[in-house]
């Protein structure tokens, strides 16, 4: 099938690359040239672990293509995938100009019948919104899916090839016969393509990613509790999940979620609710516990250094949001790293691949170490923000002379506490039982 994508960012990039993989031709469009002429040298704009050796190969194949024509790419393509960005606004509603004009721009450049697919994550209506501004700049017949993504960062290529299920808003059973083609190749094991008025469509995007968030900020309030009562969350959240009306998925605490799905997806759906006016309160304070939760590990390390940590050198293990990407939105690694450095903190940060994209978040206000060991040099305390792989068999012994302190704040609950402490370290993790007076 021939396919247009608007967008190459994360959802952009995963989706054309994926569907030109499985025979399809693919043009994939964006205004940025730069970006466009990197793609074309085989520059990957975002780490996505499989993605750079699958577009390599897509590209030598001649079923991908980059291009910053749209209406070039939109005459050659049956369906045309909408993945611009939905940035967040001050009231915590999605900025839809973008989407909005990419619709516009495909209904002026398309010459034929078209299915114009919403795959960015989009408010309820917009659907029916894309179709009134569609129709305004042409005359031809078109129709307008919604196609939530539901792509986890670091295990997108796997997601797409082999989704959970696949979301198609059409009421046209025509339509839905094409997408369900498209699709089919992913689905063979049997998992569903569920088709459903646009509304329906959009709104479950939206809940699915609301409820999986309000499930980390529960754990976290949870895991808070612990700490107040000497009880361990992580007994807890087995003992929890192992009902299996709960499940263990997601169940976690931390220190907070971040990226571009979750903070961003909870405030728009809590927005759409104050728009037909309904208070939606589960999720004002799923986002409310997340924003508190971010500043809980520098908390336990103002309150163990008795609140002066002017001169003290902090190790950082873990810049990304989350492991197996580089994406720094939103980050709990941002909010400790302001806090330690406004109390008069240094910091020496590691991260496997996010060095480069936490350079343009944090400029030269903190120390880049390229290895692990290298951060903990001196340092009076490490604390580990994202729950790479790589931190949770240390060596002991090498870090015990590395640093300063034998000290570790474990904002993952990666290590075991008993295990740590054997080793001759001081372990605070999050809801572990280990008391500090936080006030």
């Amino acid at each position: 099938m021939r396919i247009a994508v608007i967008g190459t960012g994360y959802v952009g990039l995963v989706t054309g690359t994926c569907f030109a993989d499985n025979g399809n031709d693919v043009w994939c469009v964006d205004i940025d040239a730069e970006k466009i002429e990197r793609l074309n040298r085989g520059e990957v704009p975002i780490y996505e672990p499989g993605l750079d050796q699958m577009i390599a190969r897509n590209v030598a194949s001649e079923r991908l293509r980059f291009t910053t024509d749209l209406k070039d790419a939109v005459t050659k393509a049956r369906v045309v995938f909408v993945c611009v960005g939905t940035p967040s606004g001050p009231d915590g509603a999605p900025d839809m100009r973008y989407v909005y004009a990419a619709a516009e721009d495909v209904g002026r450049a398309m010459q034929e019948h078209t299915i114009i697919v919403m795959k960015s994550t989009v408010p309820v209506g917009t659907a029916a919104e894309v179709k009134r501004r569609v129709a305004a700049v042409t005359k031809l017949p078109f129709d307008v899916v919604s196609n939530p993504e539901f792509l986890k960062e670091g295990h997108a290529v796997d997601d797409f090839l082999k989704p959970d299920r696949v979301v198609v808003g059409t009421e046209d059973p025509r339509v839905a016969l094409i997408m369900k083609e498209l699709y089919d190749p992913f689905v063979r094991t049997g998992n569903p393509i569920l088709v459903m008025d646009n509304t329906s469509a959009e709104l479950t995007k939206y809940g699915a990613n609301a409820l999986l968030a309000a499930r980390i900020s529960f754990m976290n309030e949870l895991a808070n509790l612990a700490d107040r009562v000497g009880a361990d969350v992580d007994q807890v959240r087995h003992g929890m999940g192992t009902d299996s009306r709960i499940g263990h998925s997601f169940l976690f605490p931390g220190m907070g979620f971040g990226g571009s799905c979750f903070p961003k997806d909870v405030d728009a759906l809590a927005h759409t609710g104050k728009q037909v006016g309904l208070e939606l309160e589960v999720l004002e304070a799923t986002n409310r516990v997340n924003r508190r939760q971010k500043r809980v590990l520098f908390d336990k390390i103002q309150a163990r250094f008795t609140g002066d940590l002017a001169g003290k050198r902090v190790a950082v293990w873990g810049l990304a949001f989350k492991p197996r990407t580089d994406d720094m939105r939103e980050a709990p690694s941002l909010t400790l790293i302001a806090h330690l450095l406004a109390a008069g903190a240094t910091v020496r940060a590691f991260d496997p691949v996010a060095r480069e994209t936490a350079r343009r978040e944090l400029g030269d206000t903190i120390e880049y170490a390229t290895k692990p060991y290298a951060a903990l040099e001196g340092a009076d305390a490490l604390a580990i923000c994202t729950e790479w792989n790589e931190f949770r068999r240390p060596d002991w012994e090498r870090m015990k002379k590395t640093m300063r302190q034998p000290l570790i704040f474990d904002g993952r609950n990666i290590l075991d506490p008993a295990r740590v402490e054997e080793a001759g370290f001081e372990y605070y993790g999050i809801g572990r039982g280990r008391r500090l007076n936080l006030g």
